[in-house]
This record gives structure tokens, sequence and C-alpha cells, in this order.
């Protein structure tokens, strides 16, 4: 028979050692908000995400990859947006990161002019303010044909709406990139003010005005405190 002094010291030290594993685990999470990225079992979309349809037919679907749950985004002449709603103070969580694939660029898309701003990949962080059709600040992250990479541009069709050129052109299609944004920081940049709640984040696609198509894939999106 064993004794109850060789098993609790024992089960203190099973208890240690799984405080050991789990403490690391708990920080990571206090330290990451990530955005869900789950299909719907009705549906094509991931769940919790609205769809908005700006022109054509949009083509969005939660597929599986090397990298887990992805967006799987296409456009024929379209242009479609998925977003998901957040509430959180980007000035605690400042880091936006995600990963991205295209396989397919609008060759005339530029998003210095109206008339050929198309992209193939784009994700953004958008800070409600009333009224929300006015005031809204929107931060892009995009995947540019034409404009150059690193460019800071405003947009040319709405005056709160910025972008940043992650990557452009298609040396890198068909390839896996991981990405970081300090968006605290880049709106600061652009607006010159503390940005309010974030309120949402979205994936678009568009090629309407160049009638032309794109695919990309966007997924595993977290924000972090560094």
């Amino acid at each position: 028979m064993i004794s109850k002094k060789k098993i609790l010291p024992a089960i203190s030290r099973i208890t240690f050692a799984l405080a050991v594993l789990i403490a690391p685990l708990a920080i990571a999470a206090d330290d990451i908000l990530r955005v869900a990225i789950a299909k719907s079992p009705d549906s094509t979309l991931p769940e919790g995400w609205k769809l908005k349809t700006f022109s054509g037919t949009a083509d969005f679907q939660t597929v599986s990859t090397e990298i887990g749950p992805t967006i799987h985004l296409k456009s024929n002449s379209s242009s479609a947006t998925l977003i998901k709603e957040l509430n959180f103070n980007i000035k605690d969580y400042p880091y936006l990161n995600w990963k991205w694939k295209v396989t397919k660029l609008p060759p005339k898309g530029d998003v210095r002019a109206k008339a050929k701003d198309d992209q193939a990949a784009q994700i953004y962080v958008i800070f409600p303010r009333w009224p929300a059709m006015v005031n809204s600040r929107l931060l892009g992250y995009i995947w540019e044909s034409n404009a150059p990479e690193g460019s800071f541009i405003a947009s040319t069709k709405q005056g709160n709406t910025k972008y940043y050129v992650v990557k452009s052109g298609a040396k890198n299609l068909g390839k896996w990139f991981q990405e970081k944004r300090n968006v605290y920081q880049d709106y600061k940049r652009w607006f010159r003010e503390e940005p309010p709640p974030v309120g949402s984040v979205s994936v678009m696609i568009n090629t309407q005005n160049t009638g032309s198509s794109a695919e990309s894939y966007i997924g595993d999106i977290y924000f972090t405190k560094n």
C-alpha cells in the first residue's frame, strides 16, 4: 500500500509542474487579442463576420490552409468586404498581426488613382466616430499592384481612409507572409490625435474599377501588446 505521505508530495510536484506550464500560456493569452476565423455551419463565411457588397457578386469562403482557418477572397469586377465587430482600446493592443497570400493581382490597380483603386488584399482597422459615414477613421493595410511598397497614401475616395502599402507587385505571388504594424503609431501619424476605441476589423478585395479579377487569402489575425 502506498502511504499518503508519498502521494501528497507527488501530487504537489505535479500541480507545480502544471502551474509552470500553464502560467506562460495565461500570459500569452493576456497579451494577444485574437480575431476568430471559424467556419460557420450554415455559410461559407466565417462565423460572426458580416458581409457587405458594394459592386458585383461577393466571393468569400472560409477554408483550411497550412496556417489554419483562412478567409479566401476572390473578385471578378466586384467589390466586397467582410467585417468583424470588436471593441477595445488600440493603445492596449497596438500591433496588428496577420498572414496573407496573393495569387492574382488586378494588373492595372493603383490606389493613387481613383479610377484604378483596386487591390487583391486589404485589411482595415476601423475607428467609428459619430456620424459614422462622415467621421469614422479607417487605416488600411494593402497589397498593391503598382503603388510603391512602404508608401503612406490617402484615399482618393474617402478623406478619413488612409493606406499603408505593405506589399506591392507580382514578385511574391503565391507565397505566405507574416505581417505586423503598429496601428496606434500609424493612427497618430495620420490623424494627429488620440484614437477612439476600435469598432471593427475588415478584409476586402475589389476589382470593379479596372474590370479585372484577383484572388487572395488572409488569416491568423490578432492584436498584440508588443
